[in-house]
């Protein structure tokens, strides 16, 4: 490695320990405040002993073995992936649990995963297609370890799934048949009611879809097919799918750092928000020759876009506003009648969407107040396929 490579690679570390750190760091950086994400991966799992439910959380949010260790520690019996490359990077750190809930349909996706399974201790994969199913059993059979497979249930949301009817019955039923496979269970994931900002709506939503999977379940138990586990729910949901008592495990992910997107489902009816903000991008102020308006040093390519403006938080007038300035700069909008900005000023902000943010970023800024703690690499970070 060259001498540029590692001083990159080594960017901020020589701030860990300092006191005030956290405000010295260059940016833009991916901050977590830990006592704060600690709290909510306690208070999570609280909530799951309390109701008697399983927690899987879904690691495409933090996409980080430090993180799943944690929520491991706590209590969780696994963790969630969305894609088979976070799995693999989740089982090269060492955890033996993973649930990969999207489906994985090609030759070489399939090659992958039953190698996956043969280094693991608990893998589960899902399925809602008959022709997949029967091609995970013929490798599975192939590679002398049995799969372990959720059917995949469309709560009506149309992106992955199969409808809760005689065709789900029909799979799980060769699923059971298989040589190679092992009904573990179902899987259905609501994501369309996990961001509805009405409290009624998002709860007659969740329950309805609930409702609709107990029948299914109930179905499969009078045929002697029993689900041993149901997973599915998250954040937006995750005290409304505890009392329809069908889930046995919650998949709840960005929970342990909340987003503008998130925080909106609760403060905009007027709720108390159930868990605190952790995760932030810190960016500098670079240029401020305007008044009321300052340059920073985070745009596009610092946040995730598919959702509103971030929020600051702290290091700029009340009411300021933060906007996009182009690829690499951000811009902030605040009233001259306070304190001017200036370059070098710091600014951190609440990320619009957590999952895609953390997406952008090689590692985490760990802080205890103004101590940065660690730097914590993304493994999991752009493993997509």
């Amino acid at each position: 490695m060259t001498g540029f490579a590692m001083t990159t690679q080594g960017l901020n570390e020589e701030l860990i320990g300092v006191p005030g750190g956290r405000w010295k760091l260059q940016t833009p950086a991916l901050v977590i405040d830990l006592d704060i994400m600690e709290r909510n991966i306690a208070c999570m799992a609280e909530h799951a002993k309390k109701h008697a439910i399983a927690l899987r959380p879904h690691a495409k949010t933090h996409k980080s073995a430090a993180i799943a260790r944690l929520q491991l520690q706590s209590g969780a019996l696994g963790i969630c992936v969305a894609k088979l490359g976070e799995a693999e990077v989740m089982g090269e750190a060492g955890i033996e649990s993973i649930l990969i809930t999207s489906p994985v349909v090609t030759d070489a996706g399939i090659a992958r995963l039953m190698r996956l399974n043969g280094r693991i201790e608990d893998l589960v994969a899902v399925c809602d297609n008959a022709d997949i199913a029967a091609k995970f059993s013929e490798a599975a059979a192939t590679s002398g370890k049995r799969l372990k497979v959720f059917v995949d249930i469309d709560p009506g949301m149309s992106r992955t799934g199969i409808k809760p009817d005689d065709n789900a019955v029909a799979l799980v039923e060769q699923v059971v048949k298989s040589n190679g496979l092992t009904f573990a269970g179902l899987q259905c994931y609501a994501g369309q009611v996990q961001h509805m900002e009405s409290p009624n709506e998002r709860r007659d939503k969740s329950l309805s879809v609930m409702k609709e999977l107990a029948g299914l379940r109930d179905r499969l138990k009078e045929k002697g097919l029993v689900p041993g586990t149901i997973s599915g729910g998250g954040t937006g949901t995750f005290d409304i799918d505890t009392d329809a008592r069908t889930l046995t495990e919650l998949q709840v992910g960005s929970y342990v750092f909340m987003d503008r997107q998130y925080n909106d489902v609760w403060e905009k009816p007027g709720d108390r928000v159930p868990f605190e903000t952790a995760l932030f991008v810190q960016t500098t102020v670079i240029s401020a020759n305007r008044d009321g308006l300052a340059t920073t040093d985070a745009g596009l390519k610092s946040f995730a876009t598919d959702a509103a403006a971030p929020v600051i938080v702290s290091g700029a007038p009340k009411g300021a506003s933060y906007f996009f300035f182009g690829d690499e700069q951000g811009g902030v909008l605040y009233d001259t009648s306070q304190d001017r900005l200036n370059p070098g000023d710091v600014i951190a902000c609440v990320v619009p969407h957590c999952d895609p943010t953390v997406n952008l970023y090689d590692r985490y800024h760990v802080v205890r107040g103004d101590v940065l703690e660690s730097i914590w690499p993304i493994e999991a970070r752009g493993k997509s396929a």
